[in-house]
């Protein structure tokens, strides 16, 4: 059945009104069950999802997803790589992602619609549902995690502060390096060791991850506001209760997940869905796994169970 999936890439423009978007539609025999839209992380690009798209399209479903501004192919030039906007860059990205749904969903106005985001992906997704969630048949939240709102305030405020001082473009070092609480601490961070690496625990994806230009990059102060400014809003319990209270929500991420605080901050995004009143969301929490679980050697398992979740909400 593999060979018959047809991978076809697209455009549509930003909401910056400035940039080109490149998306990609992986295209399954027949007629589609649902559309699953996926929502990728920070520095990276959405065909890395290449291999969970064809096993979700082997099984009947239309994938669809993009690169964020200042990402993969949505540049105007490398220099763009880990910038998104001077304006409100969170909004643009959430505005693309809405923009790319709307297109789908013009053309398959009757299909189920699915959405999964991983990393900053999964931020931008909680960040999605408060507003956009009716309608949905389900969300999918990967790699996700939490911090205090004070944490979170301090990082905004460097941050802007920089970029007062030094522009939206500017790139820091001591910035990124601030983003890694200890739960980084039993992690190599210097992206020399393939094996002890918090993004994945498979040599070979991390070998072509550290290869890869387009996962190389440091974030501008302009793509930490969006990063940081996503953060804070889904901490906050009004935002919480703005998502759809019937929609279905899976949340899932590895025991050894830093950006998870290794599970105990999944638990806690989970506590405060179900106190939202939100009456359809589980939590699935892989041992021994880290960041990418859809990555890692037990990838096989994570996809079965989340196709399993989309068959069963139907």
């Amino acid at each position: 059945m593999e060979s018959t999936i047809i991978k076809k890439n697209f455009t549509f423009s930003s909401s910056d009104e400035k940039t080109t978007i490149h998306a990609v539609k992986w295209i399954p025999q027949g007629s589609p069950k649902a559309v699953v839209q996926l929502i990728h992380g920070m520095v990276e690009y959405i065909e890395r999802y290449d291999d969970f798209a064809r096993f979700l399209a082997s099984n009947g479903y239309l994938v669809v997803g993009h690169d964020h501004l200042g990402h993969g192919q949505s540049i105007r030039s490398i220099e763009d790589w880990g910038y998104i906007s001077e304006d409100c860059p969170a909004r643009h990205l959430i505005r693309d992602i809405h923009r790319l749904r709307t297109e789908v969903q013009r053309e398959y106005k009757e299909l189920p619609y699915y959405i999964a985001g991983h990393s900053m992906g999964s931020y931008l997704l909680r960040r999605y549902l408060t507003h956009k969630g009716a309608g949905l048949k389900g969300a999918i939240i990967i790699g996700t995690g939490q911090e205090s709102d004070m944490v979170v305030r301090s990082g905004l405020m460097l941050v802007r502060a920089t970029a007062k001082a030094k522009g939206w473009r500017y790139r820091s070092e001591k910035i990124q390096n601030l983003t890694y609480s200890n739960a980084y601490k039993q992690y190599d961070l210097t992206r020399t060791d393939v094996e002890n690496s918090w993004v994945c625990s498979d040599p070979e994806i991390m070998k072509a991850y550290y290869s890869d230009p387009r996962c190389n990059f440091l974030f501008t102060t302009s793509g930490f506001e969006a990063l940081l400014s996503t953060v804070l809003f889904d901490n906050q319990k009004r935002n919480i209760d703005m998502i759809p209270k019937e929609l279905p929500i899976l949340l899932t991420s590895g025991e050894g997940d830093p950006v998870g605080n290794l599970g105990k901050a999944v638990k806690e995004v989970y506590q405060r869905y179900v106190k939202a009143g939100i009456t359809d969301v589980e939590c699935k929490l892989y041992p021994d796994m880290r960041h990418e679980i859809l990555n890692e050697p037990g990838k096989q398992e994570v996809y079965n169970d989340i196709l399993d979740w989309i068959q069963r909400h139907e």
